[in-house]
């Protein structure tokens, strides 16, 4: 069992009568990479709580098994982790029934433990990663968020958050710069596309699929084609005037020696001082020490709860990337005040999320302190619009009051 300390402000009791799930599948323009795999959809999954008052509130998740855990997602069919993590959702609204909370806080506190032993029970994994259970709890979270904001009259993310956690969102950026992705698949030409209309922070898949001397060759290779198509760059927007990386490796290099090989050849290109994140380089069982690696490296999935975090920001992790809309904004407000104690700063990063989830993740990162090297705006990557086969109809769909359906915070 994975348990971890509340810090709670107080809102009135509310009673759940009862809650429903449903759910649909998503298909994408092509296979997406990483973590040495490839989806081909995601599923999104919607929750519904209603309270005894009355009034009922829906929360949206998007799932992404291979994210969550690599090693459930290679052991089965795409569908039957999809299934599984499902599962978990459904658990979940039934759990929930009858309980009482103060606090979208207490209610994660009450029911993870719980979803997240039934996962392990029911997929046969005793080391089913918490993260995978955070994943499936997403939609039921923003659902209690929902509930608890209406029920509370808070319109806005900020005044819904505890007094003791504000201390990792205490910005007001009126702006923030969107990250796209490149994958192992993103085209050259659509990377001089994304920059020609103005994106400069760009997220890239590193960590290609092979043994460790042919994934770093691929990851040089790849790298220096990128950085040839956006030498030109230009924005003031960032300290050097350049276009910003961000690698996410996922885990995929075993020892360090190779990640300072990647750092050899980022400086041997002229890449490294526009190097910004390198995230989760290393699996999370693989504890090495990166104090003295020549990058901001970021923690990610390997931070589950706060003390994850924690542990991480011990060994060097010199950013945290925070995930609303994959660890829940519960988990996510805490970790983001954790930081905040440490001075180590906050970006917002994507799972491939739907509109509704980008709004969710945008309430966040436009709060968060200037992470370095930027201007006065916040981070955040969205790379829907790039990846869903359907992205102009799912637009449709987000709600115009803002991510509690009542209003957007402005400056």
């Amino acid at each position: 069992m994975v348990s971890f300390t509340a810090t709670v402000g107080k809102g009135h009791e509310i009673s759940v009568e009862s809650g429903d799930l449903r759910f649909w599948r998503e298909p994408l323009v092509r296979p997406f990479g990483f973590k040495g795999g490839y989806l081909t959809e995601l599923w999104q999954a919607a929750v519904t709580l209603r309270g005894e008052s009355g009034e009922s509130a829906t929360g949206l998740g998007t799932q992404s098994v291979l994210w969550s855990d690599a090693e459930m997602f290679s052991s089965r069919s795409e569908t039957d982790g999809n299934e599984l993590m499902l599962a978990l959702t459904r658990r979940a609204v039934e759990l929930v029934r009858g309980r009482s909370f103060a606090t979208p806080f207490e209610l994660l506190d009450d029911i993870f433990p719980e979803v997240l032993e039934y996962g392990r029970q029911i997929s046969g994994r005793s080391d089913l990663r918490p993260t995978f259970a955070l994943n499936a709890l997403v939609a039921f979270d923003n659902a209690a968020w929902t509930l608890y904001a209406r029920e509370n009259g808070f319109h806005t993310l900020f005044d819904a958050t505890p007094e003791e956690l504000r201390r990792g969102i205490p910005a007001h950026h009126s702006r923030c710069a969107m990250i796209p992705l490149v994958t192992y698949a993103t085209p050259i030409d659509e990377v001089r596309r994304l920059a020609a209309e103005g994106y400069f922070f760009f997220k890239i898949k590193i960590g290609h699929p092979g043994a460790q001397d042919e994934m770093l060759a691929r990851d040089c290779e790849r790298v220096s084609a990128i950085h040839e198509a956006l030498r030109d760059v230009c924005t003031p927007d960032s300290e050097s005037g350049k276009a910003c990386y961000y690698f996410d490796a996922n885990g995929r290099y075993e020892r360090k020696d190779t990640l300072l090989s990647f750092a050899d050849h980022l400086a041997k290109i002229g890449a490294l001082d526009q190097t910004a994140i390198v995230e989760e380089p290393f699996d999370e069982m693989n504890e090495i020490d990166v104090h003295d690696v020549p990058m901001r490296i970021a923690a990610d999935e390997s931070a589950h709860t706060v003390s994850d975090a924690e542990r991480r920001m011990d060994m060097g992790y010199r950013a945290m990337a925070l995930k609303p809309i994959a660890k829940t904004m519960s988990m996510s407000l805490r970790i983001a005040a954790a930081a905040a104690r440490r001075g180590v700063p906050c970006f917002c990063a994507d799972l491939t999320v739907n509109p509704t989830l980008v709004e969710w993740n945008r309430a966040v990162a436009e709060r968060l302190p200037q992470f370095p090297g930027l201007g006065d705006l916040g981070l955040l990557e969205s790379n829907g619009a790039q990846n869903y086969r359907n992205w102009e109809k799912m637009l449709k769909d987000v709600p115009q009051g803002g991510i509690f359906g009542l209003k957007r915070e402005t400056k």
